[in-house]
């Protein structure tokens, strides 16, 4: 019997599509899940009921089709994120990524050329092979860090017509400076780039730490994607959305599939941003397993990146992969993210992060 790879070979599949793997990490059953940057308090209970509830009364409806606009959504979206933000500024996918996909849709394609900062999120590449559209690659310093005059000199070299700025950064956690994001901008003027601030972890960042939401005002070129996933608890509900200017949905509109939003998972997410506080009272206490990591890490010899996500990125490993099966031998598992020294690591429980420290120091 053909492996899978030789079935796909056999298939008439598109020419930029051979060769690439999907995106994954490993889906394993152990006690510890540490590896996708989950949530791992969970839903609360009086939120978890409150969903239900939303949920069964829209089941009552499901013989009709949902909301086209998902106008409440979106009003409930504005409200959350405050910075004088409109219903018209907001628009929600199944996920970050298929908000991302939307974009990629409307504004790369052929012809057009989208350009990252690895490392930083897969899921961009993949993205953009997707819709024919060109990717294109700019170095961070040593540091994982980005300055506003290289960052910008990329982007006016390679004529992108599409900016990924993920901040804080997966996999390292670092997060841009708001001057990065401007001179991005104004360096993208000459090509009419969008230029997307992708904080899907945006709730964690440290004190002091500003979001680009404060820069969509006078910036109808910028972007700013959010999810549900990590700070609320609601990965499995697959919801994410974007602030911009509102002929920016205007555009998405133009790409989006019939009814993209089910009713079902409208319900979930209006009832969820209603409790938001609720859901959202976990966040300061993952900050402090993230920082106790990062302490921790440190006395073992180690060098953790500074992280304002719900995870923390170290380098330092002489054999990163022996550790990465010591840990899951010992029913941990955290995620190989494929550059050389280093693993990344899930901000979780108290628990869950005690007897990861204890594993890796047993393993050290």
């Amino acid at each position: 019997m053909p492996s899978t790879v030789d079935a796909l070979a056999n298939l008439p599949l598109r020419d930029d599509l051979v060769g690439l793997h999907p995106y994954g990490a490993p889906q394993l059953d152990v006690p510890v899940l540490l590896n996708v940057n989950e949530n791992t308090f969970g839903v609360p209970a009086d939120v978890h009921a409150a969903i239900v509830a939303a949920v069964d009364a829209a089941a009552q409806g499901l013989n009709r089709y949902p909301d086209r606009e998902f106008t409440e959504l979106r009003t409930n979206l504005a409200r959350y994120l405050g910075h004088g933000l409109t219903p018209d500024q907001l628009w929600a996918a199944n996920g970050s990524n298929e908000v991302l996909q939307q974009i990629l849709q409307a504004f790369g394609g052929p012809g057009r050329t989208a350009i990252g900062f690895p490392p930083t999120y897969s899921m961009y590449p993949l993205l953009a092979s997707g819709t024919g559209t060109r990717y294109v690659t700019a170095p961070r310093d040593a540091a994982y860090t980005m300055t506003p005059d290289a960052t910008a000199r990329a982007v006016r070299d390679s004529g992108a017509n599409i900016v990924f700025l993920c901040s804080p950064n997966n996999p390292t956690g670092t997060a841009l400076g708001l001057e990065v994001v401007e001179a991005v901008y104004e360096a993208g003027k000459d090509s009419r780039a969008i230029v997307i601030v992708d904080e899907a972890y945006g709730e964690f960042a440290q004190e002091g730490t500003a979001s680009a939401l404060t820069l969509l005002p006078g910036r109808p070129r910028l972007l700013v994607s959010r999810t549900m996933s990590k700070a609320f608890a609601l990965a499995g509900a697959r919801i994410g959305y974007l602030a911009a200017a509102p002929e920016i949905t205007d555009a998405l509109r133009l790409v989006r599939l019939p009814y993209h939003l089910s009713a079902i998972t409208q319900a979930a997410a209006n009832a969820a941003l209603t409790h938001a506080a609720t859901l959202l009272s976990n966040v300061e206490a993952i900050k402090v397993q993230r920082d106790r990591i990062v302490v921790e890490l440190q006395r073992l010899g180690l060098t953790p990146a500074p992280s304002d996500a719900n995870f923390v990125f170290f380098t330092g490993l002489e054999d990163p992969h022996r550790v990465w099966e010591g840990l899951l031998a010992a029913g941990v598992l955290i995620r190989d993210v494929g550059i050389p020294g280093s693993l990344r690591v899930t901000a979780g429980t108290e628990e869950e992060t005690t007897l990861f420290l204890s594993a890796l120091k047993n393993l050290l």
